[in-house]
Formats: C-alpha cells, structure tokens, sequence
C-alpha cells in the first residue's frame, strides 16, 4: 500500500473511540520495529519524525524507508512531521513524500500562529496532505524542543474553535496537562477542559505527551475524544537501554546486525503495548 493521509484515519478513530498510536522514529531499526508491532497487531500506525530526526537522516531516506515498509506491511501507513518548526521544513516534507506534517506555531502570538499554519495548510490542501497544529503549549523536551513550566499554557476551549476555523487544520494537539519526555511526577491531567475542547471541535484532536503517562489517563483521554497519542521518548528509552546492556555484557562485539537485534525488539514490544492501549489493536481494515 502506498502512504496515506492520516486525516481519514483519524475520523474513523475518532467514530470508533480508539485512537491512533503515533511513535516517532529515528533510523530503519527503530521505523521497522514500530511497523512489524502494527503488523502482528493489525493496526494502522503513523511514523512521525521530528525536524531533528530529518536533518539527521535526511527526508529521502525517511520517505524511502517508510514507502518500502507500507509496501513490505499492507497496513494503513502515515509518515507525518511532528513539531515542524517552520513553513520551508512542512514545504520540503510535503513536497519530499509525506503524507501528513505538523507545524507548530504554539510559541508565537495567536494571529502569528494562524497565519504560519494557514499558510502550510494551503500549500497542503492543494497536494492531499493532511496538517496538525497545536495551541497552547505543552512543556518539557523533546529533541530540539524546549518548554519550560512557565512557558507552557493549557488550551483555551474558545479560541481553538477559532483557531480550527480559521487556519483549516485537520487536526489539533491540544495542551491540557500533558508534557514532552518522561514524568517525574504523577501528571495532573485537566480532562474537564479536554471535555470542553471536544464540545466546542469538530476535528479529530491530539495528545502529545504520552510517553510514562498513567495508561488509566490515556484510556480516560481516548473515551474523551483523544484519537491520536504520541510516543516518543519510551521508544528511545526502551532502544538505548537493551543496546547499553547488550554491548556491556558482550563487549567484544562489533556486529551491528547482533548489537542492534534486542534493542529492535525492545521497541516492536513496546509499541505493541501503545497499540493495544489506544485500542486500534484489530482495526487496519477500516
């Protein structure tokens, strides 16, 4: 199958009550783990990569690798931007292959934010590229990206209405809470302004900040409307921990293709568990 847009596959999440799980990937190891999970899970999945991601391995590389997994897995398959921190990155992405793209313009005044997306979501519009934005601002880190505690903001139910009306998203990662990297705490989760938010959408809305939050929250979030959840630092957690103890106990080892096997698997397994938590477990024929 060829990459599709996730905006189709996000309704359909959004009529079932599931969500769609969305793990960034860094390098082929990392983007086949996350596929053959959703194979042997039989789910649709998105590949995201963040701008660090595509400057480390370049949008050709991303874009081949990912075609060749939908055609090696015949699943429905996104490759999606996360957090594009400019119009020219969402441009040369969209033009490049990808199917769907973010761009992030949480961290600019409101009327600045909707002209930047607007402006993406025009240019994508017209190639069948769908486009996520983000108001509010989710804290904590990620890659490049850096928010502290009194930078973040929740989103304000009203103006996401207005923002969703005038930029013409198709979807819209909303701030409720939720944080980038892993918790040191149990988070606080406003789920009264997340029912709020869903009054007032008719788009699919999207939660960032999974990664170590409670799976009850996530259920919770999901039965709210949530339908798409990314993952992204437990998936590098789970990567780099198997290939630490792996070369630590054979130490002699040189072999890639050995070195990389457990951290690969530790991965596919994670993602199966992300999967069958946002309960598209079963659904890659709708």
């Amino acid at each position: 199958m060829p990459l599709i847009s996730s905006k189709a596959m996000l309704e359909e999440a959004t009529a079932g009550g599931y969500a769609i799980a969305a793990f960034n990937v860094h390098n082929l190891e990392t983007l086949d783990a996350v596929m053959k999970a959703a194979w042997e899970e039989q789910a649709p999945v998105i590949l995201q990569t963040t701008p660090g991601t595509c400057k480390h391995a370049g949008i050709k590389y991303l874009v081949a690798m990912a075609t060749a997994a939908a055609e090696t897995f015949p699943l429905p398959v996104a490759l999606h931007l996360d957090h594009g921190d400019s119009a020219d990155l969402a441009y040369r992405c969209i033009d490049g292959g990808y199917s769907s793209v973010m761009v992030d313009g949480s961290h600019l005044a409101f009327e600045e934010n909707i002209a930047l997306v607007k402006a993406v979501v025009d240019y994508a519009r017209e190639r069948g590229v769908q486009v996520e934005a983000e108001l509010g601002r989710i804290g904590g880190v990620e890659d490049d990206l850096t928010v502290n505690d009194s930078e973040a903001a929740f989103t304000d139910p009203e103006k996401a209405r207005e923002y969703a009306e005038r930029t013409g998203i198709d979807s819209l990662a909303i701030a409720i809470g939720t944080a980038h990297g892993m918790y040191k705490g149990e988070p606080t989760i406003d789920f009264d302004r997340l029912g709020k938010i869903r009054e007032q959408m008719a788009i699919p809305l999207v939660l960032h900040g999974c990664s170590g939050l409670p799976d009850g929250m996530v259920r919770r979030a999901i039965a709210m409307g949530i339908c798409k959840i990314n993952i992204a630092t437990e998936l590098k957690i789970a990567f780099a921990a198997e290939l630490r103890a792996y070369l630590e106990a054979h130490p002699e080892e040189t072999d890639p293709r050995k070195y990389l096997k457990r951290a690969h698997s530790s991965v596919k397994d994670l993602a199966r568990v992300k999967i069958r938590l946002a309960g598209a477990n079963g659904k890659a024929d709708r």
